[in-house]
């Protein structure tokens, strides 16, 4: 089976969000450590304020009131144990980037015919009608393709590797080899 290997955990519970206070209920996690001269100064405060190590990324996530996390207090730990084998589970991370494309490779366009006399090969067809006299917005061109928020669905976790923190997913993730990537319980599953 083809599985994409993905290090998770250990990320720290750097701050609780509740209901009273901020109106939502979310838990803002910590993961990676770093040295702490290289944390500004704001950001050293907040981790002060939670007695925890610095960490190189900050992330928050939702919760509900019956959630497991919810039991969760600042300071502890939260591993790749929360997973398992044959849990469905959705991959949020950041798309390669693939810089300036045409319209046939960024929009999956065809292309003109190659023989025959024409002229006319890989480039956008119309643009629109003559009446408004000028294009309107979201028409597919060519420009900057990937580099955006891709999240994949309804990935099946094939392995977890509790000593090593690691999670083996069957299929591809999106991003770059080393990129943070966000793990959840999958929302159709």
């Amino acid at each position: 089976i083809p599985v994409t290997v993905i290090e998770a955990g250990p990320c720290t519970v750097v701050q609780k969000k509740t209901l009273e206070k901020d109106n939502y209920l979310a838990v803002q996690l910590g993961f990676g450590e770093i040295r702490e001269r290289l944390v500004n100064k704001p950001e050293k405060g907040h981790f002060a304020k939670a007695k925890v190590k610095p960490t190189r990324y900050l992330r928050e996530i939702r919760i509900s009131p019956d959630d497991e996390f919810a039991q969760l207090n600042v300071g502890d730990s939260v591993d790749v144990s929360i997973f398992s084998e044959g849990d469905k589970v959705d991959v949020t991370a950041t798309s390669k980037g693939k810089g300036f494309q045409g319209s046939i490779k960024r929009h999956n366009q065809s292309r003109g015919r190659m023989s025959h006399g024409s002229k006319y090969h890989r480039r956008v067809g119309s643009l629109g009608s003559i009446a408004p006299a000028r294009v309107f917005k979201g028409r597919p061109l060519p420009g900057r393709m990937g580099g955006e928020r891709v999240t994949i669905q309804n990935l099946e976790v094939v392995k977890v590797d509790t000593d090593r923190n690691l999670l083996l997913v069957k299929g591809s993730v999106p991003g770059v080899k080393g990129s943070l990537v966000i793990i959840r319980n999958s929302v159709k599953a």
